[in-house]
């Protein structure tokens, strides 16, 4: 059975989807990108404020489910120049204890939502 995991302290959806979807103990989030929840405006000031506001939204949408990022088995980065992969490695690998950090893939892409730099979804589990 699936629940559908929402939550205001994330950004809404900005299509035909939710921000995540619990599968009996798995958790599947959608991607996040730099939406501020609060005002609704994107944060592009840098990559590195960009790459924070889309780790606090996953945060949101893990504690509304429950988890946290301990919590994470695998991620997924789309980013838009691999230029900007150290900086956004930098604030990414802050959320994760390197010793039990998730597996990952970081795919660059010609363009993501609303024209952003970045874009990450995880897996979690109970």
């Amino acid at each position: 059975m699936k629940k559908i995991i929402n939550t205001s302290n994330a950004p809404a959806p900005i299509g035909p989807y939710n921000q995540a979807t619990l599968v009996g103990n798995i958790l599947y989030t959608s991607g996040q990108i730099a939406i501020n929840p609060k005002t609704d405006e994107l944060v592009l000031d840098s990559i590195k404020s960009e790459t924070e506001q889309v780790m606090q939204n996953l945060q949101a949408v893990l504690n509304a489910a429950d988890m946290n990022f301990e919590n994470v088995f695998k991620t997924t980065i789309f980013i838009s120049d691999m230029h900007n992969f150290s900086e956004i490695n930098e604030v990414y690998s802050s959320y994760f204890n390197p010793e039990t950090a998730p597996a990952r893939e970081t795919v660059e892409v010609a363009n993501l939502p609303k024209f952003v730099n970045v874009e990450i979804s995880v897996i979690a589990a109970i």
